[in-house]
This record gives structure tokens, C-alpha cells and sequence, in this order.
């Protein structure tokens, strides 16, 4: 398997240090470039032609207006923003400017290889404070289902494991047990989940995997579900 290639963006150099550090203990990524400034961004870019470009679109010397023209100029490149805690308004306009995914600076090593995974993939992942602010906001109007499109709701390999461990009654600690993950990252995937399948309960989660027969509905007893 070729390493997916990341350009990252951030104009501190500590962050950048950081990012460059989790990535290269990680052989599935190859660092191809980094910019401080949006001046450079395009550029940079174009001569190194990555897969994902990971970047704090919020950090000084970068707009907003810049992932524009990323997305505009290189469509088949994927935006995973890591970020600051930001404003809902913030945090939607970056997605409709063409970020992929979004995490926030407070996540673990382990969500920032889970994200990248599924951006390279062409999936869309949010960790859950991102969700927390979108998803619950009362004026968030059509966007509220972050994946509503024509053509319904793609669930992840990995999305239909943790429905399944769910649907089983495993915890949270323990589906991270099962599948080498954080609690914190489980926890992601299900808010991920949830907000794909327009539900807010674990119950709802069961019921769509009897629908999907992702599980058998003798696995277990409905009353048992909180």
C-alpha cells in the first residue's frame, strides 16, 4: 500500500513540529510539504500534489477565502481542518468551502489517523465537539444532517463495526477494547453515526441495524436498550 501523501498547514511552528511528529511515527503517511502562510499555499500545492492537505485555516497569515480557492484549484484534494474551538458560524463556512473533515486541536493521536484514514477514503469525519456545536444548533437550518444528500447515507466499514458492537450492548471502553481505538474516538464514531442516520439514542442505533440486518433482532432484548 502507497503511503497517503499529507501537506500541513499552520503558521505555528510548534503545531507544525507536533502534527509532523504524530505523522511520521505513522508509516501509512508521508509528509510531502508545509506552509506558514497562505501566500505559499497554492504554490507549495502545486508542486507537491498531495492527497490531504491538513491545516488550522483560523491560525495567523491563513483565510478562510484561501480553502476556497484550494477547493476551487485542486478538487481532488482532501481538507481535513484541525482547528481551535470555533464558532458554529466558523465551522460551517469552512465545510462549505471545502474542508472534508474537522477536528479539533484537543484530539488524540489516534482520531487524527482515524480522520485521515477516512478522508483519504472520500469520508467525511467530525470529531464530536465539531458535531456537538453543528449538529445541536438551533439555527443550523438544512445543514443539519452534515451527510443529507441524493445519495442517502454512506456508512464506513469501520462506522458499521462500532454499529454492530453497539447494537450488542458494548461500551464505549469496551468497543475501543475490541478494536484498538480510544474511548474518545468510539465516542466520535457514534456521534459520527447518529448524526449520518438522523437518530439520538443508542436505541436508534439498534433499530437501524435490525433495518439494515446488520444484526439479527434475537441478538438481544429491545428493553434492555436506554
Amino acid at each position: 500500500m502507497n503511503p497517503i501523501n499529507v501537506f500541513v498547514a499552520d503558521s505555528q511552528q510548534l503545531i507544525l513540529a507536533g502534527l509532523k511528529s504524530i505523522l511520521y511515527s505513522n508509516s501509512d503517511f508521508e509528509i510531502v510539504g508545509e506552509a506558514e502562510t497562505g501566500n505559499e499555499l497554492l504554490d507549495k500545492i502545486k508542486a507537491y500534489t498531495p492527497d490531504i492537505l491538513i491545516i488550522d485555516f483560523t491560525s495567523e497569515h491563513f483565510e478562510l477565502e484561501q480553502l476556497k480557492q484550494v477547493n476551487l484549484k485542486f478538487p481532488h484534494l482532501k481538507i481535513l481542518a484541525i482547528t481551535p474551538p470555533s464558532s458554529k458560524s466558523v465551522m460551517q463556512a469552512a465545510i462549505k468551502a471545502g474542508v472534508k473533515s474537522y477536528l479539533l486541536k484537543t484530539c488524540d493521536k489516534l482520531e487524527i489517523y482515524e480522520a485521515l484514514y477516512a478522508t483519504a477514503k472520500g469520508e467525511k469525519f467530525y470529531c464530536s465537539k465539531v458535531l456537538d456545536v453543528i449538529i445541536n444548533e438551533p439555527d443550523l437550518g438544512s445543514d443539519k444532517s452534515l451527510s443529507a444528500n441524493c445519495d442517502g447515507v454512506s456508512i464506513s466499514e469501520r462506522e458499521s463495526e462500532i454499529i454492530v458492537l453497539i447494537a450488542e450492548g458494548f461500551s464505549n471502553k469496551e468497543i475501543a477494547d475490541k478494536l484498538f481505538l480510544s474511548p474518545h474516538t468510539v465516542n466520535t464514531h457514534r456521534k459520527n453515526i447518529m448524526a449520518k442516520i438522523g437518530v439520538n439514542n443508542t436505541a436508534g442505533i439498534v433499530i437501524y441495524a435490525v433495518k439494515e440486518q446488520l444484526i439479527s433482532p434475537n441478538k438481544f432484548l429491545f428493553s434492555a436498550v436506554n
